[in-house]
């Protein structure tokens, strides 16, 4: 299952590169067939001359599989191809055989991608439940409308310090005024 999981990652990405690359240049990196051969067959030494035959043999393969999903895809007037132009591809050249694996790994694949779009967000990374989390936002909301209360309190006991001296400056004027007004009667 594996194998054919990171068999059809490989085809994927080799579908994305097949638009950048000539097509003599397009095979598996041979790290990842490698790598592959040896958990398929790990008490197995496989020849240099063996590993490159199964690099060509899957390379062929994928442009065989990928050149059938495309015409699938012209066909249906598509622009893209998708997982079921691949099922409908190894349905029309007889590996049938293939198709219950491969669907199998389609899914497990919908649900790796699934699971890191969920793990990325940044709530679940925290690795805090988000019943805690709410409980921090409420009191950190809390927290704000007290200093804001407190600080439109000072404002508002700054106003009123204010106009209480300037009513005492206006009427201290006016006791000016008037004793002013009783010296030149």
């Amino acid at each position: 299952m594996y194998m054919l999981c990171a068999f059809f990652n490989t085809f994927w990405q080799t579908l994305k590169m097949a638009e950048a690359v000539p097509e003599e240049e397009l095979t598996i990196p041979r790290a990842a067939m490698n790598k592959m051969i040896k958990e398929i067959v790990p008490s197995v030494r496989v020849a240099n001359e063996a590993r490159e035959l199964i690099l060509n043999c899957c390379s062929e393969f994928i442009h065989l599989l990928a050149s059938e999903a495309n015409e699938i895809c012209t066909q249906q007037q598509k622009k893209t191809i998708n997982a079921e132009h691949i099922l409908g591809a190894l349905d029309r050249l007889g590996f049938n055989d293939y198709r219950t694996d491969a669907e199998a790994v389609l899914k497990d694949c919908k649900a790796v991608a699934a699971k890191r779009r969920r793990q990325s967000t940044r709530l679940e990374n925290l690795g805090i439940p988000e019943e805690e989390l709410l409980r921090q936002q409420q009191e950190l909301f809390a927290k704000a409308r007290e200093e804001q209360a407190a600080a439109e309190q000072q404002q508002w006991l700054q106003l009123q310090a204010e106009a209480q001296m300037s009513l005492q400056q206006q009427q201290h004027g006016d006791a000016l005024l008037n004793s002013e007004d009783g010296e030149y009667s």
